[in-house]
């Protein structure tokens, strides 16, 4: 009997052996099947997404696009982009006054705005302007010796040329004042972005005419106030031709940039450009440090600090940013972008370019954004390593790092310390200290938790500042050539230039009717504070009242508060109407509304053949396609609506096609 109990246990055993294997036969197979249809996360591949296959090299064919969402804005194509003089004002004579040299702090907006405002204050006072010494791209700062500060960016010689009939400008000062200078010899003076024209007639000009040389520092992104009386217009368009003719980055920049766009065309779809605007300064500026978590928080408070210390903000430290936030002071958050973007009707397949060097919290910023818009990309996705670095030129070896971990303390030490912690009953020893990572001790955790003062930036942080110029410089041609531009932050009323204004202002100039938003970040956060709890399934009267008032930010009241709140801070923001004529409306377009703008000028008769040349050559292409497209999008709406009737609480994917979802294993 027993030998019988045994005899069946083994062939129990030996059933439940032969199982486990097939089992395991099995599932290896398996893995080995699916194994082929993971996806390993490309910037790239990515794109790919519900798109279109084109071939390298296959000529690009304009797909049907919605022109209630892609289509230029019809009220704004009349203007047209004017910034040659038009009456005689003071040319520069032969005789200068003497040499202005300049030395310009900041990043890539202010340096852009400061050039501009130097230029023309050299032709308010008939002097010679000396090539401006940009600082973040000083030889000092680890840049490679292929570059001067100047040639770091833009073009020497173009902008000598462009310029050659409005200021002189010249390469270096003479050899005979060199050493003076380096003596400090010269009167400095370090002007505020705000000073007047008659500042410089009344302080400045008496000095240089007696010492031939004058120097400027520049820190405000500009020297000059951005609305000057109208009796200086011709100078109000010096500073157009310096900022959109003059000023053109050198041609490695150009070539690169344009090669990025030729690639983000080369899917045969429209893209979007948005710049979050959310750079430390700016964030520490307007008191939005709540609007993030942990050591960011602290980053900002610090920089805030630095601010009020040295008379930059007139402010507390501390204050509601949320508060802050709702008054429009602080930049929309990426996921708010992703939201606003989605109400307006955009598809999840919408290819979004990020731009800007800088987005300060990081990439778990852009999550939110990223699930809702997969194509979410940036300049090292259109670039090989070879060819940024190509664009930076040979640099030399930086120092080594001189990072080292604090001594430990010995078991004696801790010991004397415990003994000497006062009478009993004395506290228990601590326990051991963790191993301290070397992450925590660089960068922003070492100093942030060890002291109160921020260290001075490393030769690596010199010299990444100097790289954030070049990415900002590409991040900007590519901007310009957008189909549709959002800027996550501008207007922001600190008086410094900003990315996401310079981009629209010249928009603005050069394609008047380029798809570009102007929200009022205060109406829009009165909107998201209504469903600030269910964001991501607000009513659909929410979504049609955030697509109406995003709708109108591109036309009428979108200028009207452009010019109400760009222009005072920055006049390159909204450069109008100084730079700009209006053509006659042709027969076809005669019914269409046009946006009025007071003193505007009538284009000259060339412009005007020009353009009916250019109407004559052009062909239509796919009209019945778009008809179908503002016919589908009217479908989509009205589909909407008959869902929300239903349902007092829809889905934001309401507002847009239902075939915007999407299988990431597609």
């Amino acid at each position: 009997m027993m030998l019988l109990f045994k005899s069946r246990i083994k062939w129990i055993v030996l059933l439940v052996l032969m199982l486990s294997t097939g089992s395991l036969v099995v599932h290896l197979s398996i893995t080995k099947f699916s194994a082929t249809n993971l996806i390993q996360y490309t910037a790239v591949p990515a794109l790919s997404f519900d798109l279109p296959s084109t071939s390298p090299g296959s000529k690009r064919v304009i797909t049907a696009r919605n022109k209630k969402l892609w289509g230029p804005v019809k009220a704004l194509e009349s203007l047209q982009p004017y910034a040659n003089p038009r009456t005689t004002y003071p040319v520069p004579s032969e005789k200068s006054n003497g040499y202005i040299y300049a030395k310009v702090y900041g990043g890539f907006s202010k340096i852009r705005s400061s050039i501009c405002d130097l230029v023309t204050i050299s032709r308010l006072l008939n002097a010679t302007l000396v090539i401006p010494e940009i600082q973040d791209s000083l030889r000092s700062k680890g840049i490679s010796s292929k570059f001067k500060s100047f040639s770091y960016l833009y073009d020497e010689d173009q902008f000598i040329a462009s310029l050659k009939n409005d200021v002189r400008i010249v390469k270096t000062l003479p050899e005979n004042l060199k050493a003076a200078r380096k003596r400090n010899e010269f009167p400095i003076f370090k002007p505020k972005s705000s000073a007047t024209p008659s500042f410089y007639i009344k302080e400045i000009l008496p000095k240089l005419k007696k010492s031939k040389v004058v120097g400027l520092i520049l820190a405000d992104g500009g020297c000059v106030q951005s609305v000057l009386p109208p009796s200086m217009a011709e100078f109000q368009r010096l500073r157009c031709r310096v900022a959109f003719h003059a000023l053109q980055f050198r041609q490695e920049l150009k070539v690169l940039g344009r090669r990025i766009v030729e690639r983000l065309q080369g899917w045969d779809q429209p893209y979007i450009a948005y710049h979050p605007g959310l750079m430390r300064d700016t964030l520490a500026y307007h008191g939005c440090a709540e609007l993030f978590q942990d050591v960011h928080t602290e980053l900002i408070q610090y920089r805030r600090a630095q601010m009020i210390k040295r008379g930059v903000l007139a402010d507390k430290l501390s204050v509601d940013s949320h508060i802050r936030r709702d008054n429009g002071s602080c930049p929309l958050m990426p996921e708010e972008v992703g939201l606003l973007l989605r109400a307006m009707g955009y598809r999840a397949n919408t290819i979004i370019y990020m731009a800007g060097s800088e987005t300060f919290g990081g990439q778990r910023l852009l999550i939110p954004l990223r699930a809702m818009f997969a194509n979410l990309v940036d300049s090292t996705s259109f670039c090989s390593k070879q060819e940024l670095t190509d664009l930076i030129g040979p640099e030399p070896l930086l120092p080594p790092n001189p990072f080292k971990l604090p001594p430990g303390k010995s078991d004696e030490q801790l010991k004397e310390e415990w003994k000497r912690a006062g009478p009993r009953p004395r506290p228990l020893p601590p326990p051991p200290e963790r191993p301290i990572y070397q992450h925590e001790k660089e960068g922003w955790y070492g100093w942030i938790t060890e002291t109160d003062t921020e260290p001075d930036p490393s030769p690596a942080d010199l010299r990444m500042q100097a790289h954030k110029l070049l990415w900002d410089a590409l991040d900007y041609i590519v901007s310009l050539e957008a189909d549709v531009f959002f800027p996550g932050f501008n207007n922001d009323g600190s008086g410094w230039p900003d990315f996401s204004s310079l981009v629209m202002g010249q928009r603005l100039y050069e394609r008047a009717s380029s798809r570009t938003f102007r929200p009022d970040r205060k109406t829009i956060q009165e909107y998201f504070k209504s469903i600030r709890d269910d964001m991501y399934h607000p009513k659909f009267n929410w979504t049609i009242s955030m697509r109406e008032h995003l709708n109108n930010s591109f036309g009428e009241d979108g200028f009207a508060w452009q010019s109400l709140k760009s222009k005072p801070a920055s006049f390159l923001s909204h450069p109008f109407p100084e730079c700009s004529c209006r053509m006659p409306p042709s027969a076809a377009a005669a019914e269409v509304p046009t946006i009025l703008i007071k003193d505007e000028d009538e284009c000259p008769k060339w412009m005007m053949q020009n353009n009916n040349q250019d109407e004559s050559s052009e062909s239509i292409v796919g009209a019945a396609s778009n008809e179908d497209t503002e016919s589908e999008y009217e479908n989509e709406t009205k589909e909407a609506q008959e869902d929300s009737d239903a349902s007092s609480k829809s889905s934001l994917t309401l507002a847009i096609n239902q075939d915007d979802e999407w299988d990431p294993n597609d």
